[in-house]
């Protein structure tokens, strides 16, 4: 994007970063937004880059507020699995790229992969269970057994 100009006053806009801050229920946060700015004024204009960081600090922000797992929880637990992203979207579920979007802070997790990690976290032995149920159908006649 070249420089653009102010739509309030007309002069050039600047790249820079300001603080911006989000609230969701009754929880704030503030972070540097990049953007294109003003001097004259408060005036800012943002890319879909620029977007991308706001979406990611809100979706921190209600993972807080809702008792989600954030990006860095998320990563550790998978990690500790030993599981690719791929492998943990697979397995634990949500697709294969589920959780590189879980990581990134793109996507927030919903509260059943929330609890579905934290439960590994605690006893990752448990996985196998899910990785048996992934290789066979499961019924009510058929037991899933540690």
């Amino acid at each position: 994007m070249t420089n653009p100009v102010c739509p309030q006053t007309g002069a050039p806009m600047h790249r820079g970063v300001r603080p911006m801050t989000l609230t969701y229920k009754d929880e704030s946060i503030t972070f540097d937004m990049p953007g294109w700015y003003c001097d004259q004024s408060e005036e800012g204009i943002h890319t879909g880059a620029d977007m991308k960081v706001s979406d990611r600090v809100l979706n921190r922000l209600k993972a807080r507020s809702e008792g989600l797992l954030e990006p860095e929880e998320i990563r550790r637990i998978r990690k500790k699995l030993k599981l690719t992203q791929e492998a943990a979207g697979q397995i634990i579920g949500g697709g294969p790229r589920a959780f590189q979007k879980y990581e990134s802070g793109d996507l927030l997790p919903s509260r059943a992969i929330s609890s579905a990690l934290i439960l590994l976290d605690h006893d990752p032995k448990t996985l196998a269970v899910l990785k048996r149920a992934q290789s066979r159908p499961v019924s009510a006649h058929n037991e899933l057994r540690l």
